[in-house]
């Protein structure tokens, strides 16, 4: 019980409750039905450095699943964002930089996510030259020579975009891909295909997911409780 004077007034209040508004996730896991697609070998024979690199053959990283059981397969690689039902406000951009690396003559990671103003960091360990070439449709074009030793290279997308390809212009087969939206709700999968996106106050979503070969499909997830589920399974496109 707690008493309170104002002007002479005593008021007596007997509980006092306030309303908190606990921050929730989404968490979800990105599977394929179906016979995964093989990894194909790359071929790097243009460029002798690159070859010297891989004793077995290398393979293109276009679709990649973890371990499966019967015909369902965990996914890698797919980028996960809220698509709608995020609180337009501003949201701090991260001040640490998402690093890209040219290693072994290929860009790892292979996808990668970002905030609107991010600074990403190409960086070139190989002892060959690379260049950094954003093929990105809403910001800034972007080409960067990268002989071996060079510093690292700094870029930042400046408008939302699903996804922006960036390319190697003398290794036709080096690309990756970096999805940028306005907040930090945003995640790729790993090898289990597993994701979370923290911070979500309940409500209603849509949820974009992206895989380079299979597109972009969207989920609806409420948020209850602080918990939400927004699991996905792609399957082969049927013939036509």
């Amino acid at each position: 019980m707690k008493k309170f004077k104002i002007a002479g007034i005593t008021l007596v209040v007997a509980g006092l409750a306030v309303a908190t508004v606990h921050a929730g996730a989404i968490t979800g896991k990105v599977t394929f039905k179906g016979k995964p697609r093989p990894a194909k070998k790359v071929k790097m024979t243009a460029d002798a450095a690159c070859a010297a690199m891989h004793t077995a053959p290398a393979r293109d990283e276009k679709f990649t699943v973890g371990e499966g059981a019967g015909e369902v397969y965990p996914l890698a690689d797919v980028f996960v964002h809220v698509k709608s039902g995020v609180q337009k406000k501003d949201y701090p951009v991260p001040t640490k930089a998402v690093v890209i690396d040219q290693s072994g003559c290929r860009y790892s990671p292979h996808v990668s996510g970002v905030q609107v103003g991010q600074d990403i960091q190409f960086k070139n360990s190989d002892k060959t030259m690379h260049n950094v070439h954003s093929l990105a449709k809403a910001s800034r074009p972007f080409n960067r020579g990268m002989p071996a030793g060079a510093p690292n290279a700094s870029y930042k997308l400046t408008k939302p975009e699903v996804m922006a390809k960036v390319k190697c212009d003398a290794h036709p087969w080096m690309t990756c891909y970096i999805g940028a939206v306005e907040h930090p709700f945003f995640a790729v999968t790993g090898k289990d295909g597993a994701f979370t996106l923290d911070g979500l106050p309940d409500g209603d979503y849509e949820v974009e997911f992206w895989q380079e070969l299979l597109g972009a499909k969207v989920a609806k997830v409420t948020v209850s409780a602080g918990a939400g589920t927004a699991d996905y399974e792609y399957s082969k496109p049927a013939k036509k």
